[in-house]
Parts: structure tokens; C-alpha cells; sequence
């Protein structure tokens, strides 16, 4: 079967950004005082965010996966109506990032790369609802306020121009000014977490799902960012072909002095990994709940709305991802995700028509010499065979790699005669042989 990619609302996506921008400007006509200016370029700032959001192909609104969507987050609302007082723009994205986060002026947004882990839609509830209480709470208006009302006090102002004077160690000096101030914030940020999870917990409570759902669904968020749907992706494997083999040297360690000096090689450390985290402190938002959840009757459900939805969702969104990797031009992450796919059968016939599309448009790109821009770079923080597929990327000529383009679709054009497209993409890297 071929998968059909769902088809975007742009009426949905028009309405939306109209109301979006209808409150920006009643906002910035509202603003007042001495640190207009300062409030001004936050809520620009902000809005161009939400602006990029809402007109692009980010955004899932796909008619069934949007109404699920508001089906599930009406749910919450008629069974706690202090959040009808809201207007909320609820949207799916096809961001590959596990995470879902309120923009603070409506805008709420649930990652495509999150809804592929969750096990239930109990878990949903309390993704959406620690969200609507950040916007119901005003938390975001409250961390821009501490923000303007810091940089606008005297003393911040003074020790700046103290700085300013200084000829020596002037980094180190600011450093000493700025870190009372990010853990400042970032004491802030979670006590704003742990009141968000205590109104995610009573909205889910008041709605009816199972409440065994909050730890689940924490104790999944604490671990997702480690968490894969697949297993690592074995690229000497893959790229393997009986008429040309893989190449060691397009994955081999040229040499480890260097990196082992900057560290640049090392994997990282524990204390590294947990300030990378998505979604930090999760073992103790779960002790903070954990009596609420014990005490609670175990009646609720896993699913009020629609499972079959729920769970036809969890199996399409790979593929939305990996998608809308390649229509942004990340060929790389792109390349990655389609590797990924190939293990599943019910993905193989849309994974091997996107490696072989990504492979083509990649010799283009390094023939032309702008495969840069549609490329990463290996970063300590990602998956190690992700860093070996940039590795071999960065490294392989362009015969190479037209070489690996034409054996790849010779190798899978039988299986694939069928499949549009994928023809196409085989006679271009038999041209480019022949």
C-alpha cells in the first residue's frame, strides 16, 4: 500500500492566524508605561513565532486528526469550564522532538514526536492539560514580566555599566552577573511546572480518565528523549551492495587526539544529559503527585474518545515526520527517519521511495554545492548512528554517492515497480551512471 500523506486545512490555518493576529493587535495597543518598548519586541517576537507556526506545513490540520484532536480537548473543557473563558488554537505539528508547549497567547501545540509515544489518551489529557494550565495560569506573562521588570532595575543597570568599565576578565565578570538570574529562572520554571501538573491532575480527574496515567505518562517523558521506535540503523548494513560495498572510510575516525583533548569525542556525561532534557525533574513532579494518585479511586478510563483515532495517529505520524523533514530541506534527518522506517513493513514501500528521492536530491545538492545548507552536523547529543550517517554524508565524493544512489533503487526496483515515483528516481541515478 502507498501512504497517503494527510491533506492540510488551510482555511483552518487562515482562521487561526487571523485570530492570532487580531489579539496581537489588540495587545500591543493595550501596552502602556515606561517599559512599553521593551514588552513591544517580546510580543513581536512572539507572534513571528506563532506567525512561522501557523503558515507553514508544521501544522497538522487534517480534518480527522484535528477534530481528534478538539474532541479530546473539549473533553476537558466542559468538565472544567474555568477554561471556556480561553480562546485556545490546539494544534498537532509534525516537529520530530518529543515535547508539547503553550506559546502563552493561545497557541497550543502537541509535537508529532511526542504523540508517537504516548501509550493512551490518558496520557494525552495530562500532556494538554499541564499545557492549558500554563496558558490559564498566565505563566508565560508572568516570566516576561520578571524579565522586563529585571533588566529595567536600577541595580541590573548599574552592575552593567560597572562591567562595561572593566578591561580585564570582562566574560567572567558578566557570567558572575548572569548566572544568579538563569537559576533564578530556572527555580521559577519549576515551581511553574509542578502548579501546572497539580491543575493538569485535577482536570483529568474532573474529566474522567485514569489517573495512573499521570506517572505513566512523567515516567515516559523522563526517559522519551533516550526512547526510539526503532532500533539504530546499521548504515554498512544498508548501503551494502553486491556491485559496490560500503566504504569503512566514510565512517572511520580519522584520528582521536584531537577529540579526546576538546572533549568533542567523549559521550556525554550524565550531568550533560540531564540538562539537555526535554522535559527535566520528572522523578520529583512525580513524588510531588504521588499521594494524589494513590488516593484517587481507580475508575478511570484510558480512552472517552477514540482510540482506534488515537492509535491510527501514533502509526501515521513517522511518516508525516520524516516528510516534512524533506519538504524543510533537512535532506540528512530526512535520510535518517526513511533508514528508520525501512525496518517496518508497513512503512517499506513510502521509506524506500524517500531514500531514494533524499540520495538524488543529495548528489544535486553536492554537485551544486549547497548540500551544506540541507545538512547537520555531528553533535555529541545525537543518536551515535545518526552521527555515523552525517559522518559518511560529509565525507562521500560525489561518484560515491551517485554510485550508492543507482545501487540502492536497482537494488529494491523490482519490489517498488509499482509504487509512483520511485521509477523516476531510479532513471535519474541510472542516467547519471551511464
Amino acid at each position: 500500500p502507498v501512504y497517503l500523506f494527510q491533506k492540510d486545512d488551510s482555511l483552518l490555518k487562515k482562521k487561526y492566524y487571523d485570530e492570532a493576529l487580531q489579539n496581537q493587535t489588540v495587545l500591543l495597543s493595550s501596552l502602556t508605561g515606561d517599559y512599553k518598548k521593551d514588552y513591544k519586541e517580546i510580543y513581536e517576537n512572539r507572534f513571528e513565532s506563532v506567525s512561522k507556526l501557523l503558515q507553514s506545513s508544521r501544522t497538522v490540520t487534517d480534518q480527522q486528526a484535528h477534530a481528534y484532536l478538539q474532541s479530546v480537548l473539549k473533553k476537558i473543557t466542559d468538565t472544567n469550564p474555568e477554561l471556556k473563558t480561553k480562546e485556545i488554537r490546539l494544534l498537532f505539528s509534525r516537529d520530530w522532538w518529543p515535547n508539547a508547549y503553550s506559546m502563552g497567547e493561545g497557541t497550543l501545540v502537541v509535537n508529532a514526536g511526542l504523540m508517537i509515544f504516548l501509550n493512551n489518551e490518558a496520557e494525552l489529557v495530562f500532556v494538554l492539560g499541564h499545557e492549558l494550565a500554563h496558558y490559564y495560569r498566565g505563566h508565560s506573562e508572568q516570566a516576561i514580566k520578571k524579565q522586563v521588570e529585571l533588566v529595567n532595575s536600577q541595580a541590573f543597570k548599574n552592575e552593567l555599566e560597572r562591567i562595561k568599565k572593566q578591561e580585564f576578565r570582562v566574560q567572567k565578570i558578566l557570567d558572575s552577573l548572569l548566572m544568579p538570574i538563569l537559576l533564578s529562572s530556572r527555580k521559577h520554571s519549576r515551581d511553574k511546572e509542578a502548579e501546572a501538573d497539580r491543575h493538569a491532575f485535577t482536570y483529568l480527574k474532573n474529566t474522567g480518565y485514569d489517573a495512573a496515567s499521570v506517572k505513566t505518562c512523567l515516567q515516559l517523558l523522563d526517559r522519551v528523549d533516550d526512547s526510539s521506535l526503532f532500533k539504530p540503523v546499521n548504515i554498512g548494513h544498508l548501503f551494502n551492495f553486491t556491485e559496490y560495498p560500503f566504504k569503512k572510510k566514510w565512517i572511520q575516525k580519522e584520528s582521536v587526539i584531537f577529540g579526546e583533548m576538546t572533549g568533542e569525542d567523549s559521550p556525554l556525561t550524565k550531568k550533560e544529559r540531564d540538562s539537555l532534557k526535554t522535559h527535566p525533574d520528572c522523578d520529583k513532579r512525580i513524588l510531588m503527585l504521588q499521594d494524589s494518585i494513590q488516593n484517587m479511586p481507580n475508575t478511570g478510563q484510558k480512552f472517552l474518545v477514540n482510540e482506534n483515532i488515537f492509535q491510527q495517529l501514533k502509526k501515521d505520524f513517522p511518516a508525516e515526520i520524516t516528510e516534512h523533514q524533506y519538504r524543510d530541506n533537512n535532506l540528512t534527518r530526512n535520510l535518517y527517519f526513511s533508514l528508520q522506517l525501512m525496518q517496518r513493513e508497513e512503512y517499506n514501500p513510502v521509506a524506500l521511495f524517500s531514500i531514494a528521492r533524499c540520495l538524488n536530491d543529495m548528489y544535486e545538492k553536492q554537485k551544486n554545492h549547497r548540500l551544506g545548507i540541507a545538512s547537520e552536523a555531528e553533535t555529541r547529543g545525537y543518536p551515535e548512528d545518526y552521527n555515523l550517517l552525517l559522518r559518511m554524508i560529509s565525507r562521500i565524493k560525489l561518484d560515491e554517492l551517485a554510485l550508492v544512489s543507482y545501487n540502492f533503487c536497482k537494488q529494491y526496483k523490482d519490489q517498488m515497480r509499482n509504487y509512483i515515483g520511485f521509477e523516476e528516481e531510479y532513471n535519474k541515478a541510472k542516467q547519471r551512471i551511464n
